[in-house]
């Protein structure tokens, strides 16, 4: 069961539902309670301007993604207020559309089991009202049994505007949501379900139901063509190896070609170097990067974005076996290059580097590659800022437009004097460095061998921000996040704009 969606023009305080959401902001300095968000003025006037004294009352401070709910008494035509808060406002006094996303994320998830609501957020921010309540509602239920799945999701959402372009910017942002739950929905699949032949079959129906052009490789189409890293990482398994390409035309005119790279290990035992077993089962998340790719090259054509957008998507499960590939072994990757096995638990550079080089031979005007790579990330960052790597402007473009969706991101440079640690005595370079420190940009740094020069690239690491073991929080609920979707999909429709 998904929510269902509706724009509608009309007093809150008459709109027929089982709860209208209002929003909340925090008392202001020397204040003695929260204050009621624009939007919400016909529901107040129904309570004879009290309606945030009485929500004050029940504990409500308006600080972010706190719910707090309120019988109506029949004083509206809803029974319910269930009021969000949306934390501090900008310096500007005006909500950013983050807080209204999270807010929106927050009260969907409390209306969970509701069957129709009506919000006024769509006053503040039509399109991030939107998106949060569509991804707070998400559930991934598949796997569970009649009976054992508790409340589903609010069924239907009535967003409250009087924007004339409504409907356009509804559609929009629903289909950007809708490519975010496709991810999570890939991302959460197990591993014994989504396996290199499987996932490419999935990526399949999606292109071809896009009217995407797709090729996938199997492991003799990659032997074939000299696929050193994938087939290496793939070769411990019993479930051979795929490379999926998947290409949007951008229509007649596109404004520029972009390649979009993707880790799809969807299974990572980290190999002969195997992980310990402690949360071992979130590895089935480190196919995020490809999930995010696909579900973006999906959207982009879903949209009709003038950018001409590939997809080159590796896939392939890490396993420790007798025919596993080894530390010491020597790959020759894509395109010619050697590189010295140090560490089989550092996979997803491998598989990526092949697939870096052959997006590569499309002469893209851009390069982006994501992926669940380092531990190193989460080091840095924690789990829900991706690090951001690459051509310094392009890297510098794509972390302003994954702070601004939301998503979070922060640039981070390569410097040149971890690059010797990468040499290898055998092979052009080592897949890892001898020591621990600056993991991440060292693996940055390693792609980066592979990239055309003169191509603006970025890489976003999102080995934190792709998956969230914790508990819930704004619109983002347990495992898979579909983080980057959203900063991708920005990132395209600012080069469809300005190039």
């Amino acid at each position: 069961m998904s929510t269902e969606l509706r724009i509608r023009n009309e007093s809150a305080a008459t709109a027929e539902g089982d709860a209208v959401v209002v929003a909340l902001l925090p008392a202001e300095e020397n204040g003695n309670g929260p204050r009621l968000a624009p939007g919400a003025e016909e529901v107040d006037a129904a309570f004879d301007g009290g309606l945030a004294a009485e929500l004050a009352l029940a504990g409500a401070t308006g600080k972010a993604e706190e719910v707090v709910k309120l019988t109506t008494r029949g004083a509206i035509a809803a029974p319910l207020v269930v009021a969000v808060g949306l934390g501090k406002p900008d310096a500007g006094g005006a909500s950013e559309p983050e807080q209204v996303r999270r807010a929106a994320g927050a009260a969907s998830r409390a209306l969970a089991g509701t069957g129709r609501a009506v919000s006024t957020l769509g006053r503040l921010d039509l399109s991030a009202a939107a998106e949060g309540t569509l991804l707070g509602a998400y559930t991934f239920d598949a796997y569970k049994g009649s009976g054992a799945n508790g409340k589903g999701p609010v069924g239907q959402v009535d967003l409250l505007t009087g924007d004339d372009t409504a409907e356009e910017t509804l559609r929009r942002a629903s289909a950007v949501a809708g490519a975010v739950r496709t991810a999570r929905d890939l991302i959460n699949t197990p591993p014994n379900d989504l396996y290199p032949e499987t996932f490419a079959a999935r990526a399949r129906e999606l292109g071809e139901a896009a009217g995407l052009q797709v090729e996938v490789l199997d492991d003799a189409a990659l032997a074939e063509g000299g696929y050193g890293g994938v087939l290496g990482v793939g070769q411990g398994s019993s479930r051979k190896p795929r490379l999926v390409r998947l290409t949007w035309s951008g229509g007649d005119s596109p404004r520029a070609k972009v390649a979009l790279v993707g880790k799809g290990i969807t299974f990572d035992t980290g190999g002969i170097s195997i992980k310990p077993a402690a949360n071992m089962d979130h590895m089935t998340s480190d196919m995020s990067g490809a999930a995010a790719v696909i579900a973006t090259t999906v959207l982009a054509a879903q949209l009709g974005l003038p950018v001409a957008v590939t997809a080159t998507v590796p896939m392939a499960e890490n396993m420790p076996s007798d025919t596993a590939y080894r530390p010491g072994d020597v790959l020759k990757m894509y395109g010619g290059k050697t590189v010295e096995v140090l560490n089989t638990d550092a996979e997803g550079r491998l598989i990526l580097a092949d697939a870096i080089v052959r997006a590569g031979k499309d002469a893209p005007d851009y390069l982006i590659e994501t992926s669940t790579l380092t531990g190193a990330q989460v080091v840095a960052l924690g789990t829900r800022t991706a690090g951001i790597m690459g051509s310094d402007e392009f890297r510098d473009r794509v972390a302003g437009h994954a702070q601004a969706t939301g998503e979070g991101g922060w640039p981070m440079p390569l410097p040149e004097h971890l690059r010797p640690d990468l040499d290898s005595r055998v092979a052009d370079l080592a897949n890892v460095t001898n020591h621990r420190f600056g993991g991440m940009l060292a693996a940055g740094i390693f792609l980066r061998e592979f990239v055309p020069a003169d191509t603006p690239w970025v890489h976003i690491d999102v080995a934190g921000p792709a998956f969230n073991a914790g508990g819930p929080w704004g619109y983002t609920g347990k495992g898979g996040t579909g983080v980057p979707v959203r900063t991708m999909f920005a990132v395209l429709s600012d080069i469809a704009e300005n190039g």
